[in-house]
């Protein structure tokens, strides 16, 4: 065993959750020549909210692309809700989607839609379900949301809270056993993002979904969080409680948790050396 999966193998992992809903093992993916994932290794168990941290050019945000099949990778593999998803037919993976619902960073609402418009989007487009009970449903997950009433108006009409909780209505439309969440904290204040967070730990409890929220909010991720993953260069730096991470004694834990920069040494000729790969080939 690796010891990213040991360390992701506690016991608040093993008996307070369920089955694994997410297991990638030594996922390796490449920008070019570049290696940006380098043997990733993540196990996440039904019922829990995971959060993947890291700072800039972590690989947090390729790690989430390549959960949702948007990227394929270099090695590895990743099996979500039980299927290999890189091995399954393009429509079992559409089967798959069903199941899985996204919020995106900006919310990614479509502007000449109505709030209730968006939100019973994904109905319209992946189930035979009549107009009145799409209507129906889609009103009732803005109600989660605390939107009701919201429905008939347009995107531009919102705060940026309230783009962020239709978004997530939109996500939650089908009940999905799996959501992703793209930093839902990113652009509100302190007080709107704290009433977004209690509304990701309501809707967990009360729908039974497991979550992964990439995030680089500190507060937000130490409130919501089962586990944290945190990743470094390409590489899971440590898994663990929120309790673990914070008393952690790797250093580059706390420099995260601690904001503190690191000391990045340019070697001038390795620089020089890759602008004319880059420009040469």
């Amino acid at each position: 065993m690796s010891r990213a999966a040991a360390q992701d193998t506690t016991a608040a992992g093993t008996e307070t959750f369920g089955e694994p809903v997410i297991d990638v093992q030594g996922l390796v993916t490449h920008y070019g020549t570049r290696k940006i994932l380098d043997g990733v290794d993540m196990t996440m168990r039904a019922g829990e909210i995971r959060v993947i941290m890291g700072g800039s050019g972590s690989g947090k945000s390729t790690f989430l692309w390549h959960l949702l099949g948007l990227y394929r990778p270099t090695a590895g593999r990743i099996r979500l809700l039980g299927k290999d998803i890189n091995t399954i037919t393009p429509q079992q993976f559409q089967e798959l989607r069903k199941e899985i619902g996204v919020s995106f960073q900006g919310g990614a609402l479509f502007t000449s839609m109505t709030v209730g418009e968006n939100v019973a989007m994904p109905l319209r487009e992946h189930t035979d379900l009549d107009e009145n009970t799409i209507r129906i449903m889609s009103r009732l997950k803005l109600e989660v949301v605390n939107l009701g009433g919201f429905q008939d108006l347009m995107p531009s009409q919102l705060s940026g809270g309230m783009i962020k909780r239709a978004a997530l209505a939109r996500a939650v439309v089908m009940d999905p056993k799996l959501l992703f969440f793209d930093e839902p904290s990113a652009g509100l204040d302190p007080v709107v993002a704290a009433e977004l967070d209690e509304l990701i730990l309501r809707l967990r409890d009360a729908m039974r979904m497991s979550m992964v929220v990439v995030t680089h909010e500190l507060d937000s991720a130490f409130k919501i969080a089962d586990k944290i993953t945190v990743l470094d260069q390409g590489k899971v730096l440590l898994t663990g409680t929120v309790d673990e991470v914070r008393n952690s004694g790797l250093e580059r834990v706390q420099d995260l948790l601690n904001r503190r920069p690191r000391d990045v040494q340019v070697d001038a000729e390795e620089y020089l050396r890759r602008l004319t790969e880059e420009q040469y080939g």
